[in-house]
């Protein structure tokens, strides 16, 4: 099975020319296949370690070029969902230094479809909504913005926060308007060039 998953995702980025690829539950598999499959596909590739402990999602990186950053996640909601101190981000980071190998490398999101979303576990703070967005998308890492995010979505635990869009998917609404402004300035910026 091993081999053959090795082979079949260099065959799969090689056919679809895909230049990076998201692998789900990094924890049910042993580290080293993860640096095989990696070294196979030889794209980028963002890990999902479902864990807000640094010490424990850290040590996957050595493996992977990138994780979703579970532990920032958690963070971004208890400062701008539960109203916590902004020191927890300060101190987020700091743990992390000695965890990570790159956390300009992290996944850094608000919602997911593994989660109940934000708005759903703080009372539809949609103020705490628009900071931790813009948070998220200026922040050190690569950020992720989970569709139904920019309509407020606000659903429960998995399958309720898979929200359908096609119904209501609205270009004006405030939040997607914001989104859309952070992210213009972000190409204008290109931060990521230095």
């Amino acid at each position: 099975m091993r081999s053959y998953l090795i082979s079949w995702i260099k065959n799969i980025v090689s056919e679809y020319k895909f230049d990076g690829i998201r692998i789900d539950t990094v924890p049910e598999v042993p580290k080293d296949f993860w640096t095989e499959y990696g070294n196979s596909a030889g794209v980028f590739q963002m890990g999902e370690c479902f864990n807000g402990d640094p010490a424990y999602v850290g040590p996957y990186q050595n493996n992977l070029t990138a994780l979703f950053n579970y532990p920032m996640y958690y963070t971004i909601s208890d400062v701008f969902g539960a109203h916590k101190s902004m020191t927890s981000i300060r101190n987020r980071y700091n743990a992390e230094a000695s965890t990570f190998k790159d956390i300009d490398a992290l996944g850094v999101f608000v919602d997911n479809h593994d989660n109940a979303r934000f708005l759903y576990n703080h009372a539809n703070n949609k103020v705490g909504l628009k900071q931790a967005v813009v948070f998220a998308l200026t922040s050190r890492g690569i950020p992720f913005t989970y569709y139904g995010t920019e309509q407020y979505y606000a659903g429960g635990n998995d399958p309720q926060n898979r929200e359908s869009m096609w119904q209501d998917f609205n270009t004006s609404s405030d939040m997607y308007q914001l989104i859309k402004k952070v992210n213009a300035q972000r190409k204008k910026s290109a931060v990521w060039n230095y």
